[in-house]
């Protein structure tokens, strides 16, 4: 018995290393478009828009924005959200911030170096995104109001999705937010990014686990 408890603590703080790496790969993408300064993704549109009329910080707006969209996601499905939800909403805007202090992560003076930054930074996201979700350790906020909205309204997914990006981009730009043309690369590449980024991270955390379980099977065997 005790073995089994010790396989299973061994996967769960696994997992949750993997996502929370994830997290942090995630939102360092971010900041890099941020700083880019040639357009960011349509939520982050969103919340330097907030940031810009109503000060705070752009991850303090994160994570406001995303206690909201939660709270919306639990009366929708009638339940509280998971945990998973609740720390990708509270770490992510941490993170936002934390690496937006770094002294040496500011915008190139060039296009071409502004260019490959938000190159960089859409990659980043979507490498990100792939990790944390291959851990199954639970949706973000935003992904968490899609399906509450899949669900009640018996809408595509797709269609969902891009009408909750319509809206909150133009909420964003109304606010000052900048849209350029990282908003519109990240618009059309993160999709296929993450579909490919995807699958990848999860056949190696996939591994990862097994071998993990399978490392702990083999003490035991010998013990």
């Amino acid at each position: 018995m005790l073995d089994e408890r010790s396989r299973e603590k061994s996967v769960f703080l696994a997992k949750w290393f993997i996502f929370f790496i994830g997290l942090l790969i995630m939102s360092f993408g971010i900041v890099l478009m941020i700083r880019a300064d040639l357009g960011s993704a349509p939520w982050d549109v969103f919340h330097i828009g907030l940031f810009i009329q109503l000060g705070l910080t752009i991850g303090t707006w994160s994570i406001i924005v995303g206690f909201f969209i939660l709270a919306i996601s639990s009366i929708i499905l009638k339940k509280l959200p998971s945990i998973g939800a609740f720390l990708n909403m509270l770490m992510v805007g941490a993170f936002i911030d934390l690496y937006l202090l770094l002294p040496f992560l500011h915008t190139p003076l060039s296009f071409v170096g502004k260019l490959l930054m938000l190159i960089a930074g859409v990659l980043v996201i979507g490498i990100g995104i792939g990790i944390y979700i291959s851990s199954r350790c639970g949706a973000g906020p935003r992904d968490s109001l899609m399906i509450a909205l899949t669900e009640v309204a018996g809408w595509k997914v797709q269609h969902i999705r891009l009408a909750m990006e319509l809206i909150v981009l133009c909420l964003g730009w109304l606010l000052g937010g900048p849209v350029f043309i990282g908003t519109i690369l990240f618009s059309l590449s993160i999709g296929a990014i993450v579909g490919w980024t995807l699958p990848a991270c999860q056949r190696t955390t996939d591994t990862i686990l097994n071998k993990i379980q399978h490392k702990n099977n083999k003490v035991t065997i010998q013990i």
